[in-house]
């Protein structure tokens, strides 16, 4: 699925599921039970908007962005430190 796909799959599941909340606040209890199913699929499709927003972003990045350094060297321990008697 592309990444379109997924937001407009997601944006249709949070407006069912915040419509069958509003009547199982009212004590409907099929409402109650849509909005604990419809709560498993939207979080089936967010994991899935997650990886393909990753994917898109790394796409979309080119090679002109900041360089990396080199990492600063690393501080001897203290045991390395003591002297010998």
């Amino acid at each position: 699925m592309a990444l379109k796909e997924t937001i407009a799959s997601m944006k249709t599941l949070l407006c069912h599921v915040t419509k069958d909340l509003e009547k199982a606040c009212g004590g409907n209890k099929a409402a109650s039970q849509r909005v604990r199913t419809g709560s498993i699929k939207l979080e089936k499709v967010a994991k899935r908007f997650r990886k393909e927003s990753v994917v898109s972003e790394k796409k979309g990045k080119k090679g002109g962005g900041k360089k990396k350094g080199k990492a600063a060297p690393k501080r001897a321990t203290a045991k390395a430190v003591r002297r010998k008697k």
